[in-house]
């Protein structure tokens, strides 16, 4: 989708995180488009975690380079950035548990950005740094669509409910995009662009990749969830558009400020209808949404991410976002939800991470 861009192939640009989810993409249409693409991992010997980059090298007219870095090491990135003209920088710590919020999210999240936007103040040659954020930098729950007095949550938009006990993972997102943006203030030579994406889902180009999508998608095949689900609306995006999001976002020269990039304004009982009609019932898929009063007695002691204060801020409340600037400004073509779930299904089948249904 990346085809009417101009793209000098002369140049080098940086991906921070390239292993990751939205970065293998990433990396894949730059290569396509023969740029030479500075990959920053934290172990580029190790084997398995780059096998699928450099095979993305062997069929792309495009340059792969390797280099090590890590996210919380200060000048870490400043050999990988020498030379770079753009900067992608997707990395961002993943962690499913934690027992210090400060600690082991907020810190290293705000830091990590911080860490990365001292070498592109200190890189020359750094013109443009585009940032993965998220749509939890602009809310905090689908109850703040309804405070907003808005029909659909758009770049204006910040998260200001979330807090180190209610929702850290989103005000983590959100410190660390604010960061970003009263760094670039204090200077002039480089500019920052941020694509915040909703829920990414689709086929991985490392399909052993992780995702905050692939373990809701385990949830319902494993037929753990056939009893129902919660009124839980949710906004998804493919995997593949979030990453020609960010190429758009690099090279259209006119491209300024936040992009809500979210395709479709979803919930979980639609999610389990399109894998109901294209894989059969025999997976166990919901079919029935749970009573708002019995996920908000047994959520939390199901799933203690799932706190009342959540249940209740949430579940019920639809949410809705504005795409308009993604699409007028940098000409984002969001692929049907269908497609994009059936696409990731099947793919975790080819890989064994869903087991076949039986009969």
């Amino acid at each position: 989708m990346t085809d009417a861009l101009t793209i000098d192939p002369n140049q080098s640009v940086l991906v921070t995180g390239a292993t990751g989810y939205v970065a293998g993409w990433i990396v894949k249409n730059l290569l396509d488009a023969g740029v030479t693409v500075h990959a920053a991992v934290r172990d580029p010997d190790n084997a398995d975690k780059v096998a699928h980059l450099k095979q993305l090298e062997q069929d792309a007219p495009g340059t792969l380079k390797l280099f090590k870095a890590d996210l919380l090491d200060p000048g870490s990135y400043t050999e990988a950035m020498a030379g770079c003209s753009v900067v992608f920088h997707t990395a961002s710590p993943f962690i499913l548990s934690f027992d210090d919020a400060q600690k082991d999210l907020i810190e290293p999240a705000r830091q990590g950005t911080l860490n990365v936007l001292d070498s592109v103040n200190k890189t020359e040659s750094v013109k443009r740094v585009v940032l993965t954020s998220s749509c939890a930098a602009i809310y905090g729950d689908n109850i703040d669509l309804e405070t907003s007095g808005k029909p659909a949550l758009d770049e204006t938009d910040w998260n200001r409910t979330s807090s180190l006990a209610h929702q850290p993972y989103s005000y983590s997102k959100t410190l660390a995009e604010q960061a970003a943006w009263e760094t670039v203030e204090r200077q002039s030579r480089w500019d920052l662009v941020t694509i915040n994406p909703s829920l990414v889902l689709g086929p991985g180009i490392n399909p052993r990749s992780t995702s905050a999508s692939l373990g809701m998608f385990k949830q319902f095949a494993s037929g753990q969830l056939k009893a129902g689900v919660p009124a839980f609306y949710i906004a998804a995006v493919d995997v593949r558009d979030v990453a020609d999001a960010h190429i758009k976002a690099a090279f259209t020269p006119q491209a300024k400020g936040r992009y809500i990039v979210s395709g479709h304004d979803s919930s979980f009982i639609e999610f389990a209808e399109i894998m109901r009609r294209e894989f059969g019932d025999g997976y166990g898929f919901p079919k029935r949404i749970l009573p708002k009063p019995l996920v908000w007695l047994v959520g939390p002691l199901a799933d203690k991410a799932m706190t009342r204060a959540m249940v209740s801020r949430n579940v019920g409340h639809p949410i809705r976002f504005d795409h308009s600037k993604s699409e007028r400004e940098l000409g984002v073509q969001y692929r049907p939800l269908q497609e994009s779930i059936t696409d990731f299904f099947n793919q975790l089948l080819e890989t064994g991470q869903i087991p076949k249904a039986s009969g």
